[in-house]
């Protein structure tokens, strides 16, 4: 069995988050950092005023490792939400409702990994 050196891959398996990160007017950007079979992992910038609509992963779980901000995590179809902040790590579990709305003063700025990567993606509709 062949093992590769520390150093050999690091370029491949090291990525700064910052560099990922793409303010935007509009909606925000979903950039993906680095992505195999076992997992998709996206930087996220929710600018204030801004939104991931509520929706979930059929097929796979969402976690998020929050860098800085805050913002209003959704918790189920009803638009039930609860405040997360820097330094909170996220689980939405397979099939979990869950976005999150940036009603601060600064960016909501995180990292989002989906495992697998074909856990799929559904937009649902809130019960008002």
């Amino acid at each position: 069995m062949d093992i590769d050196s520390p150093s050999e891959h690091l370029s491949q398996r090291i990525f700064s988050s910052c560099e990922f990160c793409q303010p935007t007017d509009g909606a925000p950007i979903r950039s993906v950092i680095t992505e195999s079979p076992e997992s998709t992992i996206v930087a996220w910038y929710i600018q204030p005023h801004q939104e991931i609509p509520a929706h979930i992963h059929p097929h796979g779980q969402d976690t998020w490792t929050i860098l800085a901000g805050q913002g209003e995590y959704y918790l189920d179809r009803a638009g039930t939400t609860k405040s997360i902040v820097k330094g909170d790590v996220v689980v939405a579990p397979t099939g979990s409702v869950h976005g999150v709305s940036n009603h601060g003063n600064e960016p909501l700025i995180f990292i989002s990994v989906v495992s697998p990567s074909t856990a799929g993606y559904e937009l649902i509709t809130r019960d008002e």
